[in-house]
């Protein structure tokens, strides 16, 4: 019979206790009908007992409640890992279920009763919360009352007994099941609470008395024991300034306040790929490098993972955000400080290495961005190699038999961003304003118009161990040097990788879909039919095939995807008896461009082919391949996306596709245009997806083949293609500061070095007749009227550099 004695307590439990995350869900635990269910906690516990009969008994699961007849011989449903520092004189329940030797399954589960990291010191941890400490009776009494509505079940995968015993001693079965058990919780632990934190003053004081940064002190001091002192002190501030001190009340606080306002600004939140998360937390040091978009990425990610089960990261974020009421609160919320340039600060430099280091070796997770800032173009930014170059060093100072470290390139994909306004403003000249509480106030009154949903999609995980052996051979014998010669060009092609798996990762929405086909437009004006069609298109050419891991297209038909555009104020819908027009103004365009420029990559290759087919309405096959693949590394440089490994297969199956889509028909010696006027213009707009970026390529190597070899250095290259593309969007009327982005033109002449188109001497840039071949077959792609307005700008700048009078263009 069940044991009646608790029964009271039981219900009063039931009644208070609300469970905000059960993992995974009971239909997924995949447990065998035909076997006993045998459940195991970590330690006792009342409290967790009546917990999971309730459970069980609610969600349909194998009943945890001990309801057994006189004489009945079923094994216990429920049972308690034995403390193996205590002696014992009886056999434990879990070596009486083995001596039993029936087959049963047992089951795992992790309680918490609130999720505080662990600290040493603490009046809310040693009130309630869980954590790494044991808990006794009155603090499990207060964490049921303090954090009954706040509690979380974690349950294992099914351990089936049989495939343990293997016919051996007991004891040393009993061992074995223990020992497996015990690591299963550690990790769940350990990817709940995450690592023992020590407290914020201790970790400041080990960081200021750590080798590296004493010995920094003393190269600076000399034999003066006044400057040594006053530098120690320095070293103190500095961990002050930077250190985050995380408090699970601000995390709880934090969760319900961030929960309201995503709930008030968007219409809800995709995720997806979180499971990639999970299967490394416990036993991987993780590294969360998402795409900066918005000042919003701090928190959302944040609050994703808290309302996932897993822990949130210490966060880099820039000292402009460590400002009066906010910056306390983010440092609570896990945020540490960093100065945006360690130039000049060797003290500051190594005191911040010093305290990453001793996150990352302990195993806490981190999240920063490695574009450095928010992106004001809507493109991802080339990565700076700043904190990848502290984390890779941080990495090779652990032992051999270190914990592996695992980066997760996380994509975030915004209908409408907060920073409209701001970012339109910068890309046209204006001053970036300083972050202040007071602009914040500013930004709440947005809040009431309508912004969409917001996706967060996780990419392919990185492990470091592994990307070294593939890229780096050897690089085992260097552990301990935190600073190899090799490790300069590790952490650039580190950045290169991320940055190409986070775009990898990329959703399209209905407002990049409506931005992609809008602003194909020369005027920003398209009929509604043609643009519903050439949504439909650009669906199509992104819909997932078998076997294929991208993302789902957004529900809804292309007319649903315009008046969602609509509604976010971002296009005009106009109706007119000889059809509906959809318009964009300057303002919305400019909006729009940041949109569409998020996932603009999605689309190089199809973009690039049907350009290709511009004015040429006929190409072979071959010739096609030969025209398009000297420049397609240089534009996947450009976009983040990582080239095919067969450039010519992936051609093929883009012209095949291009076909299925009836823009192009295949003949016997290659392909050619559908000669529909539809299917033309749908075949013009998809060109006109890449031209901006062809373009830049085109001025950038007309500049520099119009001077002699070893005339420009790189910045000057760069600057010079800049301002030649700032000139032709002027006589163009394109009203477009993202074309002549400087960062676009710096990472240009970085893909022509790489790709061996240019050598550098003595910082001069050189190139040969290889070039200016490779140039003259590409200048096919444009039609004559186009490449002679590029070359008009090119040629004129260069004369008015050299001193030549410059004449005026009507263009």
């Amino acid at each position: 019979m069940a044991d009646s004695r608790w029964r009271p307590l039981r219900r009063l439990l039931s009644a208070w206790v609300r469970v905000r995350r059960r993992e995974p869900a009971p239909e997924a635990l995949g447990l065998d009908p035909e076997l006993p269910t045998v459940y195991v906690l970590p330690r006792p516990s009342l409290s967790d007992r009546l917990l999971l009969e309730c459970l069980t008994e609610r969600d349909g699961l194998p009943p945890a409640a001990v309801r057994r007849a006189r004489g009945d011989e079923a094994p216990p449903p429920l049972l308690a890992l034995p403390d193996p520092r205590r002696r014992r004189r009886r056999p434990t329940p879990l070596r009486r279920l083995i001596e039993r030797g029936e087959d049963v399954q047992l089951v795992p589960v992790s309680v918490f009763w609130g999720r505080a990291p662990g600290k040493r010191f603490g009046l809310w941890q040693l009130l309630a919360a869980d954590d790494w400490r044991l808990t006794g009776r009155l603090r499990r009494l207060l964490a049921v009352l303090v954090n009954g509505r706040d509690l979380e079940v974690h349950l294992g995968a099914p351990l089936r007994l049989s495939e343990l015993a293997d016919g051996r001693d007991p004891a040393l079965i009993e061992r074995k099941t223990a020992r497996l058990l015990r690591v299963h919780f550690r990790r769940v632990r350990e990817r709940v609470l995450g690592p023992d934190l020590s407290h914020r003053r201790t970790l400041i004081a080990g960081v200021a008395a750590s080798p590296a940064v004493v010995a920094e002190i003393d190269h600076q001091a000399g034999d003066d024991e006044a400057s040594r002192e006053r530098l120690r002190r320095r070293a103190h501030r500095y961990g002050r300034e930077i250190a985050a001190s995380m408090s699970y009340p601000v995390l709880r606080f934090l969760d319900g306040l961030l929960g309201r306002l995503w709930h008030r600004i968007y219409d809800g939140i995709d995720l997806r790929g979180i499971e990639r998360v999970k299967a490394l937390a416990g036993h991987h040091t993780l590294v969360y490098v998402p795409c900066h978009r918005s000042h919003i990425d701090y928190l959302l990610l944040s609050y994703v993972l808290y309302e996932q089960g897993l822990m949130p990261p210490h966060i880099a974020a820039g000292r402009n955000l460590n400002m009066p009421v906010i910056g306390p609160l983010l440092r609570r919320g896990g945020a540490f400080f960093l100065r945006r340039s360690f130039r000049g600060q060797p003290l500051y430099a190594r005191v911040f290495d010093e305290y990453l280091h001793r996150l990352l070796s302990r195993g806490h997770s981190l999240e920063y961005f490695i574009e450095g800032g928010r992106s004001r173009s809507g493109r991802l930014l080339a990565p700076r190699p700043g904190m990848l170059a502290m984390t890779l060093g941080s990495f090779l100072r652990r032992p051999a038999n270190g914990r592996p470290l695992s980066f997760v390139p996380v994509y975030i994909g915004y209908e409408r961003i907060l920073e409209e306004a701001s970012y339109q403003r910068e890309l046209a000249g204006g001053a970036k304003r300083k972050e202040t509480p007071l602009a914040l106030l500013g930004v709440l009154g947005k809040l009431r118009e309508p912004y969409g949903r917001v996706t967060v999609n996780v990419g392919e995980p990185l492990d470091l161990d592994a990307f070294l052996d593939a890229h780096q051979p050897g690089w085992r014998a260097d552990l301990g040097e935190p600073r190899p010669a090799w490790r300069a060009g590790a952490v650039s092609r580190l950045g290169e990788t991320l940055a190409r798996r986070i775009n990898a990762a990329a959703t399209l929405n209905p407002v990049n879909l409506v931005a992609l086909g809008l602003l194909a437009t020369p005027h920003r004006a398209i009929e509604a039919e043609l643009l519903e069609r050439q949504l439909a298109l650009l669906a199509e050419l992104r819909r997932p095939r078998p076997g294929d891991e991208s993302h789902p297209l957004p529900a809804g038909a292309p007319r649903d995807w315009i008046d969602h555009a609509r509604a976010l104020g971002l296009l005009d819908y106009r109706p007119h008896p000889l059809g509906d027009l959809v318009t964009a103004d300057e303002r919305q365009a400019g909006r729009l461009a940041w949109y569409r420029n998020n996932v603009l990559h999605l689309y190089a290759l199809a973009g690039l082919v049907a350009f290709a087919f511009r004015h040429q309405g006929r190409h072979r096959r071959d010739a096609l391949a030969a025209l398009l693949a000297p420049g397609w590394p240089a534009l996947a440089h450009e976009l983040s996306i990582e080239a095919p490994a067969d450039f010519e297969a992936a051609l093929d199956a883009t012209l095949a596709q291009l076909a299925e889509a009836g823009l192009l028909i295949e003949e016997a010696q290659g392909w050619r245009r559908a000669e529909g006027l539809a299917e033309a213009e749908q075949l013009r707009m998809l060109g006109r997806l890449i031209r901006p970026t062809l373009e830049r390529g085109y001025l950038l190597v007309a500049a520099l083949l119009g001077e002699a070899p070893g005339h420009f250095d790189h910045a000057g290259l760069a600057n010079h293609a800049r301002q030649l593309a700032e000139r032709l969007a002027r006589l163009t009327g394109r009203d477009a500061p993202e074309f002549f982005d400087a960062r676009l033109f710096d990472g240009l002449v970085e893909s022509l070095a790489r790709e061996g188109w240019l050598t550098i001497r003595d910082e001069r840039l050189y190139y040969d007749e290889s070039l200016r071949e490779a140039a003259r077959r590409g200048r096919t792609l444009f039609d004559p009227a186009l490449r002679h307005r590029l070359e008009r700008v090119a040629v004129r700048c260069s004369d008015a550099r050299n001193g030549a009078p410059e004449e005026r263009t009507g263009d």
